[in-house]
This record gives C-alpha cells, structure tokens and sequence, in this order.
C-alpha cells in the first residue's frame, strides 16, 4: 500500500528526517511513536503529501505521488488519503454532515451522492441524531467522530492520523481507538496513526518507533 525510501526533510539547520524508510500493508493499523521532536508528525505530513521531502521516495498504491503535478497531487490527495487530527479542523460554520461532506464536493462528486454517503458515515458512527448540530453543539468525542467521518467520504486507500485521541478524555479515547479497528474491519482501509498513547500503540497491528530522525526498528 505505501513504500518511503530514504526520506530526509530539514527545516533551515535542523535536520528532522534522516532517512527513513518505511512499508505499511493493506489494511494494516499501524501506530509510529517517539519522544516529541522525533520527526513523527513531519513523517505523517510527507505520507500524506502535505509536505514534501528534500530526498527519498513515496510510493502509495504503486503510484509515485511526488511525480505528479501540484494540481494531480492535490487531487490524489483528496481522493485517496484522508485525514484526523488532534485538534479536528472542523468549520464552526457549518454543520456536522456539511463538514463531512466538503471533502467529497471537492472532489466534484454530486450533491445528493455525498449527502447519501456523510449521512451513511455519521449513522455508522452513532451520529445520526447529531447531523444538524453545528461543532459546538457537539462533545469533544462527537467531534472527533466527525472529522473520522470526513476522512471517509471519499472512500480513501490510507487513513492517517496525528495524535487523534490527544484531546480525548480516556473513555473516548478508548471507543476512538476501536473505532479505526472496526473501520479497517469494515471498509479495508489502512490506518496509520502517530501517538503518545501507549494503549493505542499496543494494541495496533505494528508500532514503528522514530528516533532522532530515523526509524529504530
């Protein structure tokens, strides 16, 4: 599903990653850890194609993403990976189904057709009755399942997130984590995750660890 190679990034002076390599399988959930500063974000930012590396190789489903063009990357972005954050990025403005929708309008798919899917998506993430409240009529676990839905509208290969349950209180957290293995179970999507929580780290199907800018294992 996804083969880095040799991938190096630095900011100014500071060297971040140092050369990694790394292979995730289809249908894996995979958890990166390391102290912070190690470079996990950075290497979740470059996997997902928001940054790009100074050297090295990506491969996602057999396509060499950083050959393509700025507007093809863009859209093999939207179309094939998506994305959870800690802090969920959703629009205060909108309500809970038109923010899981918005990646899928994007993509030029037709109204009615995202509707269908976001209400599919928000029903399976016992959100149905929620669909209409806007982020801050919602909990903090409620909005993160929100943004787990957004990832998914667009039915993408890869799911990667960045510290997902670090604003979650440790019951929610707990359901979250289940939620991305019954998910992958569901819809054979492949998750990775980078995280502090050392639960979530166990209990996925590989840990990677990154150390000063390489992996350790």
């Amino acid at each position: 599903m996804l083969k880095g190679r040799g991938l190096q990034k630095s900011y100014g002076d500071l060297r971040v990653l140092k050369g990694v390599d790394i292979q995730i399988n289809k249908g894996e959930v995979v958890s990166i850890v390391g102290a912070s500063g190690a470079g996990k974000s950075t290497l979740l930012h470059i996997l997902g194609t928001l940054d790009v590396p100074d050297a090295g190789s990506l491969e996602i489903d057999g396509r060499d993403v950083f050959s393509q063009t700025a507007n093809g990357l863009a859209a093999f972005r939207n179309s094939s990976i998506g994305f959870v954050f800690q802090f969920h990025n959703l629009l205060p403005e909108f309500s809970a189904i038109e923010n899981v929708m918005i990646p899928g309008l994007i993509a030029k798919t037709s109204q009615d057709k995202v509707k269908k899917r976001a209400a599919e998506l928000l029903e399976l993430l016992g959100l149905a009755d929620r669909q209409n409240h806007k982020p801050s009529e919602l909990s903090g676990g409620e909005q993160q399942r929100v943004a787990v839905a957004r990832s998914l509208i667009n039915s993408p290969l890869l799911v990667l997130a960045d510290e997902p349950s670090g604003n979650l209180d440790s019951k929610n957290a707990a359901e979250l984590h289940q939620l991305f293995f019954r998910l992958r179970d569901q819809f054979g999507q492949t998750f990775v995750i980078v995280t502090h929580n050392q639960e979530l780290a166990t209990i996925t199907d590989r840990r990677l660890e990154i150390k000063d800018g390489m992996m350790a294992n």
